[in-house]
């Protein structure tokens, strides 16, 4: 039936022209953003997993950061615990040369001296971000000997939690200021041989003799340095560990980083191919429907020349 009062052609074509139009739309907007779900309204359940993976992400970030400033807080500690095994070496090989009958002890002392003094001032000076591990003071209300490097951000279905590289200071201070407690490595007593409380911080050789009782003390001086030494060297290996595993911690969240930024993409954004692609149909589709609308619209001019004589 051929109606004045209802064109359903017309209609028809309109239908089509406009959910063309709505879709040129949608894929004009995904090739404008890169995405093929930009809001919750697009993919609800998409969007939500995209933006939870995107917030997980910022967190792995701030993460990364975290281990790159105690990465740094452990190179700092490291190299001075380093300078301090140097530092340590020489002053043993004074002592060790101060055993020789006839030296001038108290000029080896001055030597000695000046050497303590630097392994003070390299310990006091290893502040990295008001941290400093070797020189500490364990009486203070908020000293902990244990260091936390926050080291992972993890999910779980429900709750969140943050991992750590804990590391014992307690082992490796140079200097303890805590006047009742047992000291540092190098503010440490010793007990050697017959000997006791020697410390690398204070000891003076300056007013040895050659005597018998004077050479026992100054060898039992050589191993208690010997011992300091070696803890020097135990607590820089210790560091040595810590920094391993923080840098395979940040190589794990580099790449753990760029899978969640895969997978999020995976998920929103637009293959540019296939819009580009579905945008020059789309326009074809259109044109089309244009075309047909204005036949349709057409149809109604028909009619009148029915009514021509």
């Amino acid at each position: 039936m051929t109606s004045l009062l209802t064109n359903t052609s017309a209609i028809t074509a309109l239908q089509n022209l406009s959910a063309t139009n709505r879709a040129m739309q949608t894929t004009q907007e995904r090739i404008s953003t890169g995405m093929r779900v930009a809001n919750a309204s697009d993919n609800a359940a998409y969007w939500s997993i995209a933006t939870t993976m995107r917030s997980d992400n910022s967190a792995l970030s701030s993460v990364k950061d975290a281990l790159g400033m105690g990465s740094a807080t452990v190179d700092v500690a490291s190299a001075a615990l380093k300078t301090t095994s140097d530092l340590v070496t020489q002053i043993k090989s004074k002592l060790v040369a101060a055993s020789q009958p006839g030296i001038d002890r108290g000029k080896v002392q001055a030597e000695i001296s000046q050497l303590q003094n630097q392994i003070k001032s390299v310990a006091d000076s290893s502040n990295f971000s008001g941290q400093n591990w070797l020189s500490v003071d364990s009486s203070g209300a908020d000293y902990n000997a244990t260091k936390n490097i926050v080291a992972s951000f993890t999910r779980t279905s429900s709750a969140v939690s943050i991992g750590t590289i804990d590391v014992d200071t307690s082992t490796m201070a140079l200097y303890d200021a805590n006047s009742g407690g047992t000291g540092g490595i190098i503010d440490k007593g010793r007990d050697v041989g017959t000997t006791t409380g020697i410390k690398v911080s204070t000891l003076d050789i300056s007013a040895l003799t050659d005597s018998t009782a004077d050479q026992t003390k100054l060898a039992d001086y050589v191993s208690a340095v010997d011992e300091a030494l070696t803890d020097v060297t135990t607590a820089a290996s210790d560091l040595g560990a810590v920094k391993t595993r923080i840098g395979t911690q940040t190589d794990f969240l580099g790449n753990l980083m760029d899978a969640v930024t895969k997978g999020v993409g995976q998920l929103v954004d637009a293959d540019m191919n296939q819009e580009s692609t579905r945008l020059q149909a789309l326009q074809v589709q259109q044109q089309l429907g244009v075309q047909s609308l204005s036949i349709a619209n057409q149809s109604s001019q028909q009619i009148l020349s029915l009514f021509r004589g």
